[in-house]
């Protein structure tokens, strides 16, 4: 069984491994929601005697196998799963898919965080609001129009991001697009409207049957304000 270490009462970081375990139905255990797994967690990024100790969560416990960094975990799974392709053009490919996301979720985080993260919202509202903006405005139409870009260029056709058959990447790009339509629900309807290879595929991911199991359950945290994706109606524009 996988170890799945992330903070217990937000998506996060965490939500884009959790779907890839999900798909595959892979059996694992989301350690930090446990009793006193927030401690066990902490012990990992604390003990001296680790080896791969990881520098924040999510990372994954497999056996002896310490993995940290959410594209490195998924760079991981992809491969054991049926996740990613077998060839390592594609691998690499579907990794670099993954980054970009990565970066993607950064902006995001950033637009309500832009001067620092040990300081609240309230404490950066007026850099928000214009970073915000930016992010509205250019960032979000980019990053989709550029997955829209890849979408339309598979040789496969546009259903996935790469090949024939569903990877992490569409996964995660559904995750992302999820937080987007949260976090800015106006900017990215207008965006989605423009892209839409990037909206049929969130709908396609949504509707696969282990994605909407796991949707419709529990174990599905809602977004809300203390995750990376956060809906503050003045941001939206």
């Amino acid at each position: 069984m996988y170890e799945l270490y992330y903070w217990p009462a937000i998506q996060g970081r965490g939500e884009f491994v959790r779907l890839s375990l999900e798909e595959a139905a892979a059996p694992y255990a989301d350690v930090a929601r446990g009793e006193r797994g927030v401690d066990k967690m902490m012990a990992f990024m604390n003990r001296d005697g680790v080896g791969t100790p990881p520098f924040a969560p999510p990372f994954l416990k497999y056996g002896r196998l310490l993995i940290a960094q959410t594209a490195n975990i998924l760079l991981y799974l992809g491969a054991r799963h049926g996740l990613a392709p077998k060839s390592e053009a594609g691998r690499l490919w579907t990794h670099q898919l993954q980054l970009t996301l990565m970066d993607l979720v950064a902006e995001a985080h950033d637009t309500h965080h832009p001067v620092g993260v040990d300081l609240y919202y309230e404490q950066q509202k007026h850099e928000a609001a214009r970073r915000a903006e930016s992010f509205r405005k250019a960032r979000i139409p980019r990053f989709l129009g550029w997955f829209e870009s890849v979408l339309v260029r598979n040789p496969k056709g546009p259903g996935h991001l790469v090949g024939g058959r569903v990877t992490y990447a569409d996964l995660s790009l559904f995750q992302a697009v999820a937080g987007l339509k949260y976090a800015f629900p106006r900017a990215t309807a207008r965006a989605l409207r423009k892209t839409p290879h990037v909206a049929a595929l969130h709908a396609a991911v949504a509707a696969r049957p282990r994605i909407k199991a796991y949707l419709d359950s529990e174990r599905r945290l809602p977004f809300n304000e203390s995750g990376i994706f956060r809906h503050y109606p003045e941001l939206d524009g």
